[in-house]
C-alpha cells in the first residue's frame, strides 16, 4: 500500500478554496478506505479551517466540521503547521482545541521528513 501526504494550503474565503478543502478530505477518506496510509497536513491558510469548524457559524461549517470529525474517528492522521497557525491568528484556539501542532523544520511540518518516511505528496 502507498503512503500519501495531502498538504492543504487553501483557507476559507472562496469557492475554489472550499473545493480544495473538501477534496482534501474526500481524497483522504478514499485512500484510507482502500488501505493506504494517509496524513493530512493543514498548512498556510488552511489552519483557519480547524478554528472555523471548532466554532461553526453556519450549516456548511457544521457539515464540514462533522465530516472532518468522522474522518478523525475513522483514524485519519493529521497535523497542523505551528508557524502558520500563528501567522493566521488561530494558534491559541487550535492549541486549546488540542490540535496536533507541528514545528519540525523552521517551525513548519517537514516535507523532507514525509518523503524520507516514503510518503507521496499531494498539494491542494
Amino acid at each position: 500500500m502507498a503512503k500519501v501526504a495531502i498538504i492543504l494550503q487553501a483557507g476559507p474565503g472562496s469557492h475554489e478554496s472550499h473545493a480544495r478543502m473538501f477534496h482534501s478530505m474526500i481524497y483522504s477518506k478514499e485512500l484510507k478506505e482502500k488501505g493506504h496510509e494517509v496524513r493530512l497536513v493543514f498548512d498556510g491558510a488552511s489552519t483557519e479551517w480547524l478554528a472555523k469548524w471548532g466554532d461553526p457559524q453556519d450549516g456548511d461549517d457544521r457539515m464540514m466540521g462533522g465530516f472532518f470529525s468522522q474522518l478523525k474517528d475513522a483514524g485519519l492522521t493529521y497535523v497542523v503547521c505551528d508557524f502558520c497557525s500563528g501567522a493566521f491568528s488561530v494558534h491559541d484556539k487550535l492549541k486549546t482545541q488540542g490540535e496536533p501542532l507541528v514545528a519540525e523544520y523552521m517551525n513548519h511540518p517537514s516535507v523532507a521528513g514525509l518523503i524520507d518516511e516514503g510518503f507521496q505528496i499531494i498539494t491542494l
